[in-house]
């Protein structure tokens, strides 16, 4: 697929590689190993639309003044064929290279000949990357943590898609350990409740209070009766386990899906107990010399590989640790599975497991360095300036359920997404339902909505937007035409750039910037009532914005509407 300023960077790199050659055979410059330089988009664009640091790097070197080593290459520059037409050095000896209309042309072209691909590249290599998020405890509903989680994870996944890697999503069920065994306790206390009392029946101090506990024990109830009051302790928990598990994973698979989340692999961790693989990475560690014993109880020794204590992997009771667990986990993504990068999203509440995790890797002979870990902060829910911290229709903690009960999906996927997962953020309701330019879903959706108005009212005057070579593209005049041309030609980057650095929130910004400056352009340029030459342009500019709005909203799974 395209990437047209990758394209002009390639170029510019050979005309300077190729006047320093030429300044080296002139004698002007000294053939010295040339150190890296950079060639960037800069910030004002009026003095050039890209810029080369190469003569300031080379100044130590080749012992020279940078603008003396500046002016000696642009001399010798040759520009024959490639997207330029000219250089001039700038500052301290910055070379400032200026493109020619085709360039502009040229990303018309590409946006319209990729289409719905616009953006795409092969820069992943189709490395098999698995993205891990959510992996909330079915043991209760998930919160706003999940909210934000779910939105970080899935539209990251689809950054790393269009960035060429093969991505797979994934959701860890713990349906095994002491969570479950909490799980249990609590859905007994609430059972025998029903029919001795509450003050018969103590509930456990460590036990899950919510109101989701007591529902499934009377759902449970109603189906059995007090078949289970008279049966063993471990009859009764298994009993009750087995009938609320499914139906709890089964309210995470359905709310998800609602919140637009469909993952490739649902992951169970009863899989690792039952099929021995906990025993067998436990005894990898002991063969390598990575465990004692002490207090009947099985240590790893996770200092030696980055941690800040050693850890059990199998309790005294003879139970293994959720640590231990997790490492058989990712041994299974890395040497079963054979993933080349694992990406977890995890709170930040968990940044004291990042360094164990990785470290347990190296221990077992993996590369800890293929593992990653996207620590998200907390949101804070607000209306109206205040911190919203209970559910009006239950008097509970919000849920992601009661989220997506008020606002509409759009907003939240697409708000979730506006910080860097790193970043602790506020997320407005009030907003998040306000139809206009504040809401900047809303913004984005209406620019596209825009479009699509300004084509349907031509068509109805019988005009239709018509081919255009390249050479009627390069009528391209105004300044709000040219940046937006420009800022449209970025977008494959800003995909590459939000997958190297796993954030997702780049492509949100990016697209409001970019319905900014098509509300810009829409303001200063006619399109009807033009030359026929510059209207055509001009729609065809229109289509670009267009797609490529479509394709970053689709990216993101959210609606993209043609008439608001």
């Amino acid at each position: 697929m395209a990437n047209l300023v990758k394209e002009a960077k390639d170029q510019l790199k050979e005309v300077i590689l190729n006047a320093m050659g030429m300044a080296v055979a002139d004698g002007q410059l000294e053939p010295v190993p040339l150190p890296p330089f950079t060639i960037e988009i800069p910030n004002d664009t009026s003095h050039g639309d890209f810029a080369a640091n190469v003569a300031m790097v080379c100044a130590k070197a080749l012992k020279k003044n940078p603008r003396q080593i500046a002016s000696v290459l642009m001399e010798r520059m040759i520009f024959d064929g490639t997207y330029f037409e000219r250089c001039e050095v700038a500052g301290p000896g910055f070379l400032n290279f200026f493109l020619s209309k085709r360039w502009f042309a040229k990303v018309i072209k590409a946006i319209e000949t990729d289409g719905e691909n616009y953006g795409r590249s092969d820069e992943g290599g189709h490395k098999k990357v698995m993205v891990e998020f959510v992996s909330a405890n079915p043991t209760g509903p998930m919160h706003m943590g999940n909210a934000r989680g779910g939105a970080l994870g899935d539209c990251l996944a689809a950054v790393l898609d269009w960035a060429g890697c093969d991505v797979t999503r994934e959701f860890y069920v713990n349906d095994a350990g002491n969570q479950i065994e909490k799980f249990a306790g609590s859905l007994e206390a609430r059972y025998l409740q029903i029919y001795k009392g509450e003050d018969a029946v103590p509930f456990p101090e460590d036990g899950y209070h919510g109101e989701d506990i007591k529902v499934r024990a009377k759902e449970f109830a109603a189906l059995h009766g007090d078949a289970f009051v008279e049966a063993g302790s471990k009859e009764r928990r298994e009993a009750l386990v087995d009938y609320a598990l499914p139906k709890n994973i089964k309210g995470l698979r359905t709310d998800l899906a609602k919140y637009r989340i469909e993952y490739d692999v649902w992951f169970r961790e009863s899989v690792l107990h039952e099929s021995g693989a906990i025993d067998d990475v436990v005894k990898t560690l002991s063969d390598k010399g990575l465990t004692y014993e002490k207090d009947g109880a099985v240590w790893y020794k996770a200092t030696s590989y980055g941690g800040e204590k050693d850890e059990v992997l199998i309790r005294a009771n003879g139970n293994p640790t959720y640590f231990a667990a997790d490492i058989a986990y990712h041994y299974n993504k890395f040497a079963v599975r054979g993933f080349d990068k694992v990406i977890n999203v995890w709170g930040a509440d968990h940044h004291g497991h990042v360094a164990r995790l990785k470290g347990a890797m190296d221990a077992i002979g993996l590369d800890g360095n293929k593992l990653d870990i996207v620590l998200m902060q907390l949101v804070r829910l607000t209306r109206d300036g205040e911190v919203v911290r209970m559910s009006k229709r239950t008097g509970k903690a919000i849920t992601l359920t009661d989220l997506i009960d008020e606002v509409p999906i759009d907003a939240a996927r697409f708000l979730f997404n506006m910080r860097e997962p790193g970043s602790q953020m506020e997320f407005d309701l009030g907003l998040a339902v306000e139809q206009s330019s504040q809401n900047p879903v809303y913004y984005v959706q209406y620019a596209h909505a825009r479009i699509c108005s300004i084509l349907k009212n031509l068509a109805a005057e019988g005009i239709a937007p018509a081919a255009r070579s390249l050479d009627e593209l390069l009528c391209f005049e105004a300044p709000e035409e040219i940046e937006l041309i420009r800022y449209l030609s970025i977008y494959p980057n800003e995909i590459l750039e939000s997958a190297k650095t796993y954030d997702p929130a780049r492509i949100t910004r990016y697209v409001i910037e970019l319905a900014n400056k098509f509300h810009k352009f829409y303001n200063a340029c006619r399109v009807k009532g033009e030359a026929e030459n510059v209207m055509q342009a001009r729609l065809a500019l229109c289509l670009a914005v267009r797609t490529v709005i479509r394709n970053v909203l689709t990216m993101l799974k959210i609606n993209v509407p043609d008439t608001m």
